[in-house]
């Protein structure tokens, strides 16, 4: 409801600066071209990155120091905090990186997007930028139509550089052609009362705008074109950093904890920081001042000093914020708790976010394809009547079959709906989601994923009808009818070992060779086919009901046992992308 009125009053807003001066049209065309820039880069990077950027984040946030870095290099580098935010908050859903991590990731963001500041201030402004858009923006539009998957990303980031020099020309332009007629530098004001409202005027602009990048080269262009006196331009970058942390927070509305999360300590972050440059401002302003000078500025640089001041007291956010992380991450974790259902599995490394982020999105369903397989097998071990530690443990497992002598109360259905299906319906409705921004590869790899949980599933439902018979027959007082469903005991518990011997091992080369020959074996597990049923019956050493019951079950067995060896090379799948 927020976003519809905010979007109304923004639709009134623009409405009223085209109709009060046509100069103005020339200004929102450039802040317009801007933003357009911004999301083109946005797109170029999620492409370019083919999993770089994402394994730069997760390897470097083990602790606050690297993750404040992360976060600014990233940041400086790809000029998207927005995007930057997306693929933390996805990690943190993935499980890859802790809370900590990722708010010293966003903390460095922070001072990472004042780096657009100094483009705007330098490139923009001192440089006639126009006169390079234009290559870019055509050379952008040529890699954009190629095939080849890095140049097509490359001409996004081309075409979003292109559109963002374009937009800070008109800009700065508009600035120009606005004086002949309005001079806002009239309306400018000093002392506690500019500072209240020029601070409020970039709030409230980077919230219509919905981006401090573009909002800070508004800034910069009107205070190159002497439309701003200095102190109000530091006021409204003052204002832009609180705004941004208002839209973060409107935005997070609709996230999941983890992104509530991280909103509320972007807010707490942007706010104490804020709080800080405006008590101290004219210090902050005499310290911008003597790193000019040293620098080797001249005084009345007020863009370039705009640009330090912008950087200084972020620098100092995190300096006055960060050593209270850990205290803040508790605080945190006690906020927006999901209520669960302990009685049904859902899925909990899923989330829509991820969709953005493909290589995400496979650990994630990877992840809970590991869950599912892990609940298949208890419900598939103890209607064998085996507990997990039997099959996994180093004693034989004809040994231990043999010895086994206790039934394990197990209702599959009950199981089935508790932690089976809705973990299965999560999987599959998330992979169709996260298909949609997949390459082909991805897409087969997910294909797999969906076919590797349908196997399970149909194992959990086959070993519901093993189970009766092996319960009927585990203590017959036939022996050779207790031996045969003790040999489909092993089968099955055999599989679980190989595969399990899979999924952990570093070489899978040798195991693979062992799964291979495995399958191959399985056909000659089933009664019909090996002709033992014959032997048995013509030996009386079964009857007739026996031998139906041992041939139905010796197919569920290989039915089973097949299944569940085609979850094998899916769970390896995970090691490609962590």
């Amino acid at each position: 409801m927020l976003k519809k009125v905010l979007f109304i009053v923004f639709l009134i807003f623009i409405f009223a600066l085209l109709y009060l001066n046509n100069n103005f049209q020339i200004i929102v065309f450039g802040i317009s071209i801007f933003l357009i820039g911004m999301l083109f880069m946005e797109d170029g990077f999620k492409g370019f990155s083919g999993g770089y950027l994402e394994n730069i984040i997760e390897k470097s946030t083990s602790n606050l120091f690297k993750s404040i870095s992360t976060g600014i290099l990233t940041t400086s580098v790809i000029q998207s905090s927005s995007l930057i935010s997306i693929i933390v908050i996805s990690f943190l859903g993935a499980g890859l990186i802790s809370l900590s991590g990722a708010i010293g990731v966003i903390f460095g963001s922070n001072i990472g997007t004042t780096t657009t500041a100094w483009i705007v201030s330098y490139f923009g402004v001192k440089i006639n930028i126009s006169t390079f858009a234009m290559p870019m923006l055509i050379f952008g539009v040529i890699f954009k139509f190629t095939s080849h998957k890095t140049l097509n990303a490359f001409g996004f980031i081309l075409m979003g550089l292109g559109f963002v020099f374009l937009g800070i020309n008109y800009m700065k332009d508009g600035f120009e052609t606005l004086k002949e007629g309005l001079n806002l530098a009239s309306f400018a004001m000093e002392g506690s009362l500019g500072l209240i409202v020029y601070v409020l005027i970039g709030m409230f602009a980077t919230i219509i705008i919905q981006s401090s990048s573009a909002t800070l080269a508004l800034i910069i262009t009107a205070l190159a074109t002497n439309q701003i006196i200095y102190i109000n331009a530091l006021e409204l970058a003052i204002g832009a950093n609180i705004g941004t942390t208002i839209t973060a927070v409107m935005g997070a509305l609709a996230s999941n904890e983890n992104g509530k999360r991280l909103a509320v300590a972007h807010f707490i972050f942007n706010f104490v920081t804020a709080i800080f440059a405006i008590i101290f401002l004219n210090q902050l302003a005499s310290l911008v001042l003597e790193i000019s000078n040293f620098v080797g500025l001249q005084k009345d640089d007020y863009i370039m000093q705009l640009a330090i001041f912008h950087t200084l007291f972020n620098i100092i956010g995190v300096i006055l914020v960060a050593p209270f992380t850990s205290k803040l991450v508790k605080f945190l974790e006690t906020l927006f708790i999901k209520t669960i259902d302990e009685n049904v599995e859902k899925s909990i490394y899923l989330e829509h976010n991820h969709k953005d982020i493909p290589n995400i999105a496979m650990i994630a369903l990877i992840k809970e394809l590991e869950r599912l397989y892990d609940n298949s097998i208890e419900v598939i071990s103890h209607s064998l009547n085996l507990h997990r530690h039997d099959i996994f443990g180093k004693d034989h497992l004809g040994r231990i079959i043999k010895s086994k002598n206790d039934f394990i109360q197990t209702d599959v259905d009950d199981f089935y709906n508790k932690k089976i299906k809705s973990l299965y319906s999560d999987i599959m409705y998330y992979a169709t989601i996260y298909e949609q921004n997949m390459d082909f590869n991805q897409k087969r790899e997910v294909s797999k994923i969906k076919f590797a949980c349908r196997d399970l599933v149909e194992a959990v439902k086959d070993v519901k009808y093993l189970q009766k018979n092996i319960n009927k027959y585990f203590k017959s007082p036939n022996i050779n009818i207790h031996k045969q469903y003790n040999k489909l005991r092993i089968n099955i518990a055999s599989m679980i070992v190989l595969i399990d011997k899979i999924k952990n091992s570093e070489n899978k080369a040798e195991y693979n060779e062992q799964l291979e020959k495995s399958k191959r074996r399985l056909d000659k597990i089933d009664y019909i086919k090996n002709r033992k049923i014959d032997k048995l019956i013509r030996n009386n050493m079964i009857d007739s009901s026996m031998a139906t019951s041992l041939i139905n079950d010796s197919k569920y067995s290989v039915d089973i046992s097949k299944r569940i060896s085609n979850v094998a090379q899916i769970l390896s799948l995970k090691r490609k992308y962590l």
